[in-house]
């Protein structure tokens, strides 16, 4: 039976999905599905003004109205009244403020969800109504009415690197804005809380982060941890949508009052009322140049909208503002970034994590720059690439792989789409085709670049870590290998890594993942593109510890073919994997804020209806830094997904608000890429192996997401020639001739 190399379903194979033949037959449990006997259903009531002050409850009517068995309020938290991942400033349930339309202020449970529905409606909050703070530029005025006793700032930095004030022969200068997207994961919200003998609570839910909520979950409860246990349900996509507590303690709540099982399950308005979005950017930059295009001086200003609550907000500018140069060798910079509190929804983790809306505007401002000094945008682009030594803004130097020139050349090598007349088409291939209101008479085409990077795991002196558990036995069918962690599978494809790395590290074809609780220590969270690293590298350390003590047993250096005498007893081991320490940034933003890099490179081609506005995007080409690509099937539908939701935010996905209130809270009129709006994806993996990270691969999951707006938007101006200074990009603004 061999080992590490040339084992079948092992690292470096496209292998099925563990989970693909369940999900494809209706076979798979996700959090929605969850039921229980005697269980009742909860709903939760929310504000509908984003300021306002509350001035009393009525609860009567509910109390009394059919099937209901508890309505609760702020006061009847048992334990810590607030909650959150960075600062711990969010009311389980509001009580004397609220700070965004949307926010919880009671609970009810009834036998029915028509019933808790139908309560819910019956209760009375008395509100006085005060003046919402909407606007990023307004919060931080000196006569804004102040959100929270600290003030209106989540957080401020700057980045000062080499001389600030260094002249240059040639400026180019934008201020770049992107939208309030939302994650739109296809299962809303849900979970299932069942009380137990102990006096505790059984949490089954759908999360990104098992422990992050337990920490948060057990205060409010006023329950110690062993007493508050999770376990993960099916999870229906997160994308940073499920980092953030939703409906988990007040599940929790419903249910210990009542002593019976409560599931709460949003329905797709309240999911968009129910977790938090990507934040919305203004970015002022100012890039300074040689005459042939040597980057000098890069200047900017960010400021993000972190709605009500901190959520992740900190980190989140901290990432936009340290990436905000791009991946560019750049001697001279002054980076600034802002977060600020308002009354809009809060804002947290997304897909990109604040390098998203900084790729948007350093990449439109190196196309300005370009066309300023007689360049094509990828010869700029490769003259200015930054490359393994190189040292960042923050002073932390590039010590990984950074093939950030040979992304760029692949990816403008890649085979271009042919060129196509209207007319010899079908006609869903015509921007406006599906609805015959356009045939194709004013078509325009145009091709964009783009490149960017992002941060792996998280950053700023996090100490991170994951622990696994591995055990192999043997029954009636031959060797059983066992994993348990903490770390979830949101749809990426985790459980079916594990299972090759367990595969190539012990030989044994059998693995069962088994499903991930708060028994086992924590795996961190499934975002910043870590868990194959994170969770990989601690299964990979106790494959490796069972494998050696299989060794001892049997006296050999190699594993033995059959396993079955050395496995009674069974060998089992847990291991916990690091990675490098990384440290917080000092008042000029200097530091080893991140643990390692992933780049990538997107083309987009696209064709714009100038008499319409419509577009339609011929063809996305990705290449992306991947260290190794342990399943490569994987990987490309990694970028595919990516590349979708980076098209979404380039043309149609924004959150509208008008006054602080969601005005389309469905997917009626928050509008989602279909099949018939995503192009051809042309991915290029290029691999070239990370040092210290296990077999060398990088996180996969959002490099695409980068890029891709940046380089839609790009080729939207080139079709156009108009500025496009926004994402998404509306209509109206394409329309006329060039």
């Amino acid at each position: 039976m061999k080992t590490k190399t040339g084992v079948r379903g092992g690292i470096g194979q496209s292998v099925r999905r563990v989970d693909g033949v369940p999900k494809v037959k209706g076979e798979f449990e996700y959090a929605s599905d969850l039921r229980r006997d005697g269980m009742l259903w909860g709903e939760t009531v929310r504000s509908p003004h984003p300021h306002a002050r509350i001035k009393a409850i009525d609860i009567r009517a509910a109390l009394e109205s059919p099937g209901v068995r508890a309505v609760l309020l702020a006061g009847d938290v048992p334990g810590k009244k607030t909650y959150g991942l960075d600062a711990q400033d969010q009311p389980v349930l509001a009580w004397d403020v609220v700070r965004f339309a949307g926010e919880p202020v009671a609970l009810v449970a009834a036998e029915q969800p028509e019933q808790a529905k139908q309560a819910a409606t019956k209760i009375v909050v008395d509100y006085e109504v005060l003046s919402p703070v909407t606007e990023m530029e307004a919060a931080l005025q000196a006569d804004a009415p102040k959100l929270h006793p600290q003030g209106n700032v989540v957080r401020q930095l700057r980045v000062i690197h080499g001389d600030p004030e260094a002249e240059a022969e040639v400026w180019v200068e934008g201020t770049y804005e992107t939208g309030m997207q939302d994650q739109a994961p296809l299962g809303p919200e849900a979970g299932l809380a069942v009380p137990a003998e102990d006096g505790g609570v059984d949490l089954y839910i759908a999360t990104q982060w098992l422990h992050a909520d337990l920490e948060q979950i057990a205060p409010c409860l006023n329950l110690p941890p062993e007493k508050v246990r999770l376990n993960l349900s099916g999870v229906g996509g997160a994308f940073g949508a499920r980092e953030d507590v939703s409906m988990q303690i007040h599940a929790c709540m419903l249910a210990l009052r009542t002593q019976r099982p409560v599931k709460i399950a949003y329905g797709r308005q309240e999911s968009f009322y129910g977790h938090v979005h990507r934040h919305p950017s203004r970015i002022w930059m100012r890039h300074g140049a040689t005459r042939d295009g040597k980057l000098i001086n890069v200047q900017a200003k960010l400021l993000v909208d972190g709605g009500a609550y901190t959520s992740t907000s900190p980190a989140v500018i901290g990432n936009a503002t340290t990436f905000a140069a791009g991946p560019y060798a750049v001697p001279n910079a002054r980076l600034e970034g802002t977060a600020v509190f308002t009354n809009n929804p809060p804002c947290g983790a997304m897909r990109g994590f604040g390098a998203v809306q900084a790729c948007f505007a350093y990449e439109a401002q190196m196309d300005k720059l370009a066309r300023a000094v007689n360049l094509h945008p990828i010869e700029v682009r490769l003259k200015n690439a930054l490359k393994t030594g190189d040292v960042l803004p923050t002073g932390q130097r590039v010590t990984g792989a950074a093939p950030v020139r040979d992304l760029l050349s692949r990816c403008a090598a890649l085979p271009m789409p042919p060129a196509e007349s209207p007319l010899d088409r079908d006609r869903m291939l015509i921007p406006g085709g599906a609805g015959n209101v356009g045939h194709g008479e004013a078509l325009t085409r145009g091709v964009g670049f783009a490149a960017g990077y992002k941060n792996l795991a998280y950053s700023e002196g996090f100490d991170d870590s994951s622990e696994a558990w591995v055990r192999l036995s043997v029954d009636q069918e031959g060797p059983l290998a066992e994993v348990k962690t903490a770390a979830v599978d949101v749809g990426q494809g985790l459980d079916t890594i594990v299972t090759q790395v367990v595969r190539t590290e012990l030989g044994v074809q059998r693995v069962l993942v088994r499903q991930p609780d708060t028994a086992i220590g924590s795996a961190g969270s499934s975002s910043a593109s870590r868990q194959t690293m994170m969770t990989g590298g601690a299964v990979q350390l106790a494959c490796q510890a069972v494998r050696d003590e299989v060794l001892r047993r049997a006296g050999t250096s190699i594993i033995p073919d059959p396993l079955d005498e050395y496995l009674r007893p069974p060998i089992e081991a847990t291991r916990v994997f690091r990675h490098r320490r990384t440290g917080k940034l000092d008042a000029d933003g200097q530091g080893d804020p991140h643990v390692s890099f992933a780049f990538g490179a997107a083309r987009a081609v696209v064709e714009v209806d100038t008499e319409l506005g419509l577009v339609r995007v011929v063809q996305l080409a990705v290449s992306q830094d991947v260290g190794r690509a342990l399943n490569p099937q994987s990987v490309r539908g990694q970028i595919e997904g990516g590349s979708a939701q980076g098209l979404g935010l380039a043309l149609m996905e924004e959150i509208e608000l008008k006054d602080g209130k969601i005005r389309n809270a469905s997917f009626t009129d928050y509008l989602l890429p279909t099949i018939l709006d995503m192009p051809p994806v042309v991915s290029d993996l290029v691999e070239e192996p990370e040092p210290g990270l296990p077999y060398g691969a990088k996180g996969v999951g959002e490099p695409s997401t980068v890029v891709v707006p940046a380089a839609i938007v790009a080729a939207l101006r080139a079709a156009t020639g108009r500025e496009l200074p926004r994402a998404p990009v509306k209509p109206d603004e394409l329309v006329g001739i060039r």
